[in-house]
């Protein structure tokens, strides 16, 4: 049985526009020759397209033509094969997953005479879903390691203790001291990746607060610059003193910003020219959640000019265990984008703006909702912050 629907004069053309107008999620339909009927401003967003006002009456894949896979999509919907529901496609040019429903239109006889498009973006959900699956895991390696930790580290105590006695009776010997100097260094080593692992499986506890992000900057180079030191390297911070504070862990923010100031001074071993500079943004260009748009934060970067990243290794630098330095854990990175995470900001590294050395790109939310704070594992110490590796 049909649907009923209003006569035209008690519901007239006027009224469907504002209904397709207000949906919020996006909706895009098409006659059967492939013009466009209508489109909403959801449709836009979510495809990152301006409104056109021309754009209704054209052929969807001129309308579409940044989004070539929208144009699939739409163009199978007179294919006769059954149609998609709750299907999902991802858009190469902005990286956007994309959840739609296809339906056809048809007349009163039952004719077909186009297709209508439902979709919203579902990208910020599987960020969430992928964080809770993450967390998940972590949670399980978490106890595994805090277990194998527990069992590590008291014999390599025990090795630093007997090296050092050892040291102290066998002083008359130059061969024996270098000997036991080296085996009380890589003890203390094996000590730190134990210790750097469970900071990384370990949940990610914040203590809010205001943070003054040029307090942040300048605190983070200090002690970055009394671990490494940064020679000839000319530094320059833009960082107003009047930038709207960020609500988060202050010490683990700090951290973060060490990490990225170490790794910058040792790509620049002593040389070049490291920029920082931060600026506030009326709205941070990525959703708070599938349905709301992200408020204002403040955007820093680290820029050097350094010998920069290769491509193929820019989207591995974050994993875990992934390092090109020699006695690294590769786990510096990895625990700083699980801090960003956790202050639900992003962290992105490009080339410079002249296209060398390396630019590290972080937003941050001014008062995120700090809603996925995960529980506290068993028989966890006190929360540490990332180690630069």
């Amino acid at each position: 049985m049909p649907a009923a629907v209003s006569d035209d004069e008690l519901v007239p053309e006027r009224f469907y526009r504002d209904l397709i107008s207000g949906m919020r999620n996006g909706v895009i339909v098409i006659r059967r020759d492939g013009t466009l009927v209508a489109v909403n401003d959801a449709a836009y967003g979510s495809l990152d397209m301006l409104p056109g006002s021309h754009d209704i009456g054209r052929p969807i894949a001129v309308v579409l033509a940044d989004v070539p896979e929208m144009v699939r999509v739409l163009d199978g919907a007179f294919g006769g094969d059954p149609l998609p529901n709750r299907a999902e496609v991802k858009l190469a040019r902005t990286g956007r997953s994309i959840g739609f429903t296809l339906s056809l239109v048809r007349d009163g006889l039952g004719v077909v005479s186009g297709a209508a498009l439902f979709f919203r973006d579902l990208t910020r959900v599987e960020q969430l879903e992928e964080r809770e699956r993450l967390r998940d895991r972590l949670a399980a390696l978490g106890e595994m390691a805090a277990a194998i930790a527990h069992e590590v580290k008291n014999p390599l105590a025990g090795i630093e203790v007997m090296a050092g006695l050892l040291k102290r009776r066998l002083s008359d010997s130059p061969e024996s001291q270098a000997m036991l100097a080296d085996i009380i260094g890589e003890a203390k080593m094996a000590n730190a990746i134990v210790m750097e692992v469970l900071d990384f499986v370990r949940p990610v506890r914040l203590q809010v607060e205001d943070v003054a992000v040029a307090a942040l900057v300048q605190d983070s180079l200090h002690m970055a610059e009394s671990t490494v030191g940064r020679g000839h390297t000319a530094v320059s911070v833009d960082v107003p003193e009047d930038l709207p504070p960020v609500q988060g862990d202050g010490h683990q923010l700090r951290q973060v910003f060490t990490n990225l100031l170490i790794n910058a001074f040792e790509a620049l071993n002593g040389e070049g020219r490291l920029i920082v500079q931060a600026t506030a943004l009326d709205r941070l260009p990525f959703p708070a959640t599938p349905d709301q748009p992200q408020g204002p934060g403040v955007e820093i970067t680290v820029v050097d000019d350094g010998p920069g990243i290769p491509e193929s290794m820019r989207d591995r630098i974050f994993s875990p265990f992934f390092t090109t330095k020699p006695r690294g854990s590769g786990l510096g990175l990895a625990i700083v984008r699980k801090v960003v995470d956790a202050h639900e900001g992003r962290i992105e590294v490009q080339p410079g703006p002249d296209g060398s050395g390396t630019c590290v790109r972080l937003l941050l939310p001014l008062a995120p909702s700090l809603e996925h704070t995960p529980m506290r594992l068993p028989d966890e110490g006190a929360p540490g912050g990332p180690r630069p590796r």
